[in-house]
């Protein structure tokens, strides 16, 4: 009785993982054909890598601007929130980081800010760019901080949106820990993460906006289901289990900075956390200056895109005063009160 009850829970157990396999195989096809490259593609660093090249207007008034998108994300996410607005303005580069989006990544050598820097210097060069503002949000702060240090000489301007750029206490989602196991996780990841995810994303969302509200086609707009692509999700969890180890290394050198820097970031932030991370960036890169902006979650991006502009504007060499500007968003912003459980 014992050894049918056993083949029978192992058979169904088959036919779920094979169900599973199925779904994804067959949704994370259909994700990809939803949101096609934006772009367009070139080799950089021995990798493929996707980028939007936006040329600058015949009247533009700033410097090239380079957008690193976050964790979880692709470069729909800033593009989304600054090419329209900035359109004619600057030269302006939107990348995928690499296994992110619609670029490869190649074995371990991408798995940390240090080689996703590498990816982009090389990009920013197919395209003309030999030096620019680097814009960074949350995960793309650690990649922007890192860009600085290596090349100095191609960094004008650093603008760190709500960045994870310091070592922290605790981990990740235990997901992600299982998802970068080599064998295990790549089961993990073309069997079970995809159909699961599926009805997490909205909440998710909501809780990197939280306590702002998520903007009206946000999901659909920045292809947020692609990160549950299996080879995307586990780069992603590649990238997030990693890099606490990789901060501890390089967030001592950021004294080593010297490119004119501002940090955006809200007290309300519950995905990094601000007194660790933007404040330790104020406090390591001479003349960085810290905005910080009341009631304001992960998103300066999209819920303070105004203040945002006008940093990058700054870093351009304009005249404006971020903290009044932080706090007229604060006042506007001050009766959010989204939950995101």
């Amino acid at each position: 009785m014992f050894r049918v009850f056993m083949t029978s829970l192992l058979v169904l157990l088959a036919a779920i993982l094979l169900a599973g396999f199925s779904f994804t195989y067959i949704k994370a096809r259909g994700i990809s054909e939803r949101y096609p490259p934006l772009g367009t593609f070139s080799e950089a660093d021995g990798i493929r890598m996707h980028a939007v090249h936006i040329p600058a207007g015949e009247t533009a008034d700033l410097p090239p601007l380079i957008f690193i998108h976050g964790a979880s994300g692709n470069l729909r996410d800033q593009y989304e929130a600054f090419a329209a607005r900035l359109q004619g303005r600057a030269e302006m580069l939107f990348i995928d980081r690499p296994g992110h989006g619609w670029s490869e990544r190649d074995g371990q050598a991408y798995d940390t800010p240090g080689g996703q820097a590498r990816a982009i210097a090389a990009t920013m060069k197919n395209y003309g760019i030999e030096r620019g503002i680097m814009i960074g949000h949350s995960y793309g702060g650690s990649v922007i901080a890192s860009f600085a240090l290596a090349h100095p000489e191609m960094t004008q301007g650093l603008l760190f949106l709500s960045p994870a750029t310091h070592p922290w206490p605790g981990g990740v989602a235990w997901y992600n820990d299982l998802a970068s196991v080599p064998v295990i996780g790549r089961f993990f990841a073309e069997t079970l993460t995809l159909p699961a995810g599926l009805n997490m994303v909205k909440t998710g969302v909501a809780c990197v906006f939280a306590p702002n509200p998520v903007p009206d086609g946000y999901i659909e707009k920045t292809g947020a289901e692609m990160v549950l692509r299996p080879t995307e999700f586990r780069a992603n969890a590649r990238d997030l289990t990693q890099l606490n180890a990789y901060l501890r290394e390089v967030a001592p050198r950021y004294t080593e900075i010297n490119a004119p820097t501002v940090v955006i970031t809200g007290d309300s932030d519950d995905v990094v956390a601000p007194e660790i991370h933007s404040a330790g960036l104020k406090r390591e890169i001479d003349g960085a200056e810290l905005v910080t902006v009341r009631n304001l979650g992960h998103k300066p991006d999209y819920i303070a895109n105004d203040l945002s502009i006008a940093a990058i504007e700054k870093l351009g060499g304009v005249d404006r005063d971020l903290q009044a500007l932080a706090e007229n968003v604060s006042q506007r912003i001050a009766e959010n009160d989204v939950r995101c459980d």
